[in-house]
Parts: C-alpha cells; structure tokens; sequence
C-alpha cells in the first residue's frame, strides 16, 4: 500500500486553506483610539503598553493649512475618538506606520472621510478598494467638501 497524501500534497492542501482573504481575516486586530492625528491618522492602543500609529490606507487628507484640514480631522474624532477600532492592515508606509481600513462602530471611517468629500483617492497605495472609488464617485456628483466648487477669491 502507499500514501495518497505525500508532504508537498498537505503542504499544497494548506496553501490553498490560507487564501489571501483568510490571511487578511487572520489578521484583524481590534484597539482603542487614543488620539486622532488628523483625518486619517490615529494613535491605538493595543493594551497599556502597546500603543501603535495607524494611517487609513487608501486616502489622501488635505495637507495642513489647506481648506477641509481641520474638519477632516474633527470628522475622525466624531467616527473614532476614544472607540474601539477593528483594524485590517493593508501594509506598512515607508517610515513604518500601518496602513489598515479602520472601523468604528460599525463605519469604515476610511470610506466615510471619501463619502464626506474630505478625503480623496490614493489608487497607488496599498488599501484603496473598489469601495473607496464608489465613496469618491459619490462625493464627487454631490459636490461635498474638496470636491465642492471653490468660492470666489476674496476682494480686499
């Protein structure tokens, strides 16, 4: 009699097991946000000791000084502040902070920064979902926040 299930086989047979979606399901990790950075960074805090800097993966906030800025990081406070985050990382920036999509109670805070129009697409970057383009396509044709008309320039 022989074996039916050579080493490569189970070795084969648990590739196929740990498809990209149940690797990324693996590695959901739930935190409380400790601090909103602006409107799409977060301090988390795993436990008392962990505490880890987290980019929404797949979004682009206006940059500091620029209009929808300050709103874009009230709107994450009001979505996260002082929740309970699930994270589903997406990668790492090039200095090491984690890119996840965020949600909190039961909002993906990414989409719904795209949704209110203060935030936009990165399609580059590791996390940017069909999901995320159906938000900015919906942001867009509503004409809400950066993707508003811009008022006339003040006369002095």
């Amino acid at each position: 009699m022989f074996n039916l299930r050579p080493p490569f086989v189970s070795a084969l047979l648990l590739a196929a097991l740990l498809t990209p979606a149940a690797v990324a399901g693996a590695q959901k990790q739930t935190a409380r946000v400790a601090h909103v950075a602006d409107g799409a960074t977060l301090d988390v805090l795993f436990d008392e000791k962990n505490r880890m800097r987290v980019h929404l993966a797949g979004i682009e906030i206006p940059g500091e000084g620029q209009a929808y800025y300050l709103r874009a990081r009230q709107s994450l406070i009001a979505i996260c502040g002082g929740e309970m985050a699930t994270l589903e990382p997406a990668g790492r920036e090039s200095n090491g902070i984690m890119l996840a999509q965020v949600s909190c109670n039961g909002k993906n805070a990414n989409a719904e920064q795209v949704r209110l129009g203060l935030a936009r697409v990165v399609e580059r970057q590791p996390g940017s979902a069909p999901a995320l383009k159906a938000a900015q396509d919906e942001a867009k044709a509503a004409r809400r926040g950066i993707w508003a008309p811009l008022p006339p320039p003040e006369k002095r």
